[in-house]
């Protein structure tokens, strides 16, 4: 970190926004008008720039497509009525994009970096924050090796940035899941908790072969014994057995959601019985049999909340029962009033920009 830190903006000369379709944007398609990059060589951090978003030249042999050191962080802007932005908990975000950082040997970026140059950015971009339901302004924080050369060893440089992105809801329709019985997304010691690139990479090719039976996403099961639910594509899992909301503990495998961490919170305070404890196949299956499972549905910034409608396991097939007063509508529910300003905030999640 430099003595003086500052951030310096360039400011783009015309913007985007009158030429941008808000009524017909592919998520993550379409980006705002500016980025921030700051680069991290002779071990410190160098000054930020908040520039015109644009390409970034690299060279061939730059270190991130050869080892693939590179990590990522998923949040969110939000407008209220008033026409105020909000973020939702962007330090635990920090923290996290440092706990990846430091499992894939690249530095840690400071708070200043992090927090101040994404409140500055959105600030400069409020416009492309719309108002209404559902909509947000999705905010892509990542770091890439950004050394040239291909010996296999950790960069001596690397490349912070901050994209932006208008959004409406992530998954649209009807969800239905497999169970996954043959590949895996992590493993022990590994660096399934970590916001790797490359977990989602590996995740691609089991996730076309559930799309092409018919199915939107896996839920993943242990590497080991594939008996015990861990997490479901881009979000963790939550199960509901009679009244009793379960999710798998963290662990090294386990991506450590913020928004997971919301919903357990959420549930404390409404008095629900919680356990966060593993969930066998054996017992989601038998749970589907005797009637006692009520909701299985996923949780995560891009997706928020969503419920799953069914799932596969092996040759088993099981359609989840409509409930018109689900735990995951009472949760969806309660977090958005949260980040638009419509309810109070008694955890202090709410940052305003």
């Amino acid at each position: 970190m430099t003595d003086a830190y500052e951030i310096v903006i360039d400011k783009i000369q015309e913007s985007k926004l009158s030429h941008t379709d808000f009524d017909n944007l592919t998520f993550g398609k379409t980006f705002t008008d500016h980025m921030l990059e700051c680069t991290w060589r002779d071990g410190k951090w160098e000054t930020a720039v908040i520039k015109p978003y644009g390409p970034i030249m690299v060279e061939p042999s730059c270190k991130v497509f050869h080892y693939g050191q590179a990590i990522f962080e998923g949040m969110k802007a939000f407008k209220d009525d008033a026409g105020d932005v909000f973020l939702f908990r962007p330090e635990d975000n920090w923290i996290r994009f440092n706990e990846s950082a430091k499992r894939l040997a690249m530095p840690e970026v400071p708070e200043e970096v992090f927090i101040e140059g994404l409140k500055t950015l959105v600030n400069l971009d409020k416009d492309w924050v719309r108002h209404g339901e559902g909509l947000s302004l999705y905010l892509r924080p990542f770091m890439i090796a950004s050394e040239n050369g291909v010996a296999a060893a950790p960069s001596t440089e690397y490349k912070f940035m901050i994209v932006m992105s208008p959004a409406f809801a992530y998954y649209k329709g009807d969800v239905r899941v497999i169970i996954a019985s043959d590949y895996s997304r992590a493993a022990d010691g590994g660096v399934g908790y970590a916001k790797a690139a490359g977990n989602y990479a590996a995740s691609f090719y089991p996730n076309n072969l559930a799309l092409a039976e018919g199915y939107q996403q896996i839920i993943w099961s242990d590497a080991a014994s594939h008996e015990y639910l861990e997490e479901a594509g881009t979000m963790n899992i939550f199960v509901r057995i009679g009244d009793t909301l379960l999710t798998a503990p963290n662990n090294d495998r386990i991506l450590n959601g913020v928004t997971r961490r919301s919903v357990l919170q959420l549930a404390k305070d409404a008095g629900l019985t919680i356990e966060e404890r593993r969930i066998s196949v054996k017992e989601l299956n038998e749970a589907a049999q005797n009637g006692s499972l009520k909701e299985i549905f996923g949780s995560g910034t891009a997706a928020v909340i969503v419920p799953i409608k069914g799932y596969k396991h092996k040759d088993f097939k099981y359609e989840l029962p409509i409930l018109e007063d689900s735990y995951a509508e009472q949760f969806k529910t309660a977090l958005k009033d949260i980040q638009y300003n419509r309810a109070d905030d008694q955890h202090g999640w709410r940052v305003k920009i």
